[in-house]
């Protein structure tokens, strides 16, 4: 066994002298144990609610969505089809239609984004699961239908009866206005749709969202052909990443390729720019309580200098008595690395398995109990930055404490 590592794990298993030493070094492992359990449960709940949201998107949002660079609409000519059935990664696609409209039944009415959707849409999105009342239905008897937010169904008192139908009106797009109330009236396009479905996913979708067919919103907006997107459905085991890169490849500039992450760029960049806001605010912490290790380390070193002279007559030198309190060092700060981690560990599970901490009781929530993701990368993550924090913190008082003891002569 190497010398230094031999004499270093005596260390610190031993009983000093003095029980303070003993009680600032206990200190010194539970600071940087839990600096890392911290860590370990922050980045696990970020983890959770990252893992939660793509969830919920994954339901309404298609894998890739082509959308047009230079407008709102485009036209899905044959070229464009031509290109979509040559991609062997594509499982299914969607030709999807969106505009802001307002919707009235009874005497409420509320401003939405209407979505007209053609009958493939089913397949690429997973919509139809998250119905909470009613049926994934387009057209009843050649009556139009249209499947409402939850947030939508409840300002309108929506019901799925098929009695009353929800007038939706958008104001004409090809029709000249005059100035006058008479023209404004006349250059409104209105249809009835009868609510077959309410989904719930989330609040940003439930309070947006009417999906119509995709036919009677082209009536509406004046369109023969014209979609605002085109949605695909992958194939199980596709690498996305090289999905997007060949269909901006092989449509041009003309069209943007969005992944689900592209679709909600702003949303996971906010999400992961606090997950690590949150990181560097623990890492300083974790910091500060490293501080532990050096006074633990320097009433070491103070306390021993007899055992240093004692090393010296055996033959040892200033590098390797050094290496000793060095490796005492690191000893303290692995210790508590893989104690935090025990720790951290435990109460993730124990949040995983029984919900300890809830996110509240008022019934407004997605979800009853904070999320929680453990990921190997983090532990991996953690450990490193622990250990490199612990090294700084141990090479301080080694470097210059122990020049005054390290040349006692014998």
């Amino acid at each position: 066994m190497n010398f230094p590592f031999y004499i270093a794990r005596r260390y610190l298993i031993s009983k000093k002298s003095r029980n303070a030493i003993n009680i600032i070094s206990f200190v010194s492992v539970m600071g940087v144990a839990t600096g890392t359990a911290a860590l370990i449960i922050i980045l696990s709940v970020f983890n959770g609610f990252d893992d939660l949201l793509q969830k919920l998107y994954n339901s309404f949002d298609p894998d890739i969505k082509i959308i047009s660079s230079s407008g709102k609409t485009f036209d899905p000519d044959s070229e464009f089809v031509k290109n979509l059935k040559s991609c062997d990664f594509i499982d299914e696609y969607s030709f999807c239609l969106e505009e802001n409209a307002m919707l009235q039944s009874g005497g409420k009415q509320i401003i939405a984004t209407i979505k007209g959707v053609d009958d493939k849409y089913q397949k690429v999105t997973g919509l139809d699961t998250m119905i909470v009342k009613g049926d994934y239905l387009l057209k009843n008897y050649e009556a139009p239908c249209g499947i409402a937010g939850q947030g939508i169904a409840y300002n309108l008192e929506l019901t799925v009866d098929y009695t009353y139908p929800v007038s939706v009106f958008i104001p004409g797009r090809t029709k000249d206005f005059n100035g006058n109330f008479s023209d404004a009236t006349d250059n409104i396009n209105q249809c009835l749709v009868y609510t077959s479905g309410i989904f719930s996913i989330q609040q940003e979708y439930d309070t947006k969202y009417f999906i119509m067919p995709l036919d009677e919103v082209r009536k509406l907006l004046e369109y023969e052909t014209e979609i605002s997107s085109a949605e695909i459905k992958l194939k199980k085991n596709t690498d996305v990443e090289k999905s997007v890169s060949s269909l901006e490849n092989i449509l041009g500039k003309s069209f943007e390729v969005q992944d689900r992450n592209k679709q909600h760029e702003y949303a996971y960049k906010i999400m992961q720019s606090e997950k690590w806001a949150i990181f560097m605010i623990l890492v300083f912490i974790l910091l500060i309580a490293s501080f532990n290790v050096i006074g633990s380390l320097t009433m070491l070193i103070i306390e021993k200098k007899n055992d240093i002279r004692i090393l010296k007559s055996l033959g040892a030198n200033n590098k390797a008595i050094r290496n000793i309190f060095f490796l005492e060092g690191l000893f303290i700060s692995a210790s508590g690395a893989v104690t935090g981690l025990i720790i951290g560990t435990a109460v993730c599970w124990a949040q995983i398995k029984f919900g300890l901490v809830k996110l509240g009781t008022g019934g407004s929530f997605i979800i009853e109990n904070y999320p929680v993701l453990m990921k190997s990368a983090d532990f991996v993550y953690v450990f490193i930055t622990v250990m490199i924090i612990g090294t700084f913190a141990a090479w301080y008082p080694v470097r210059y404490i122990t020049k005054k003891f390290a040349n006692i002569e014998y």
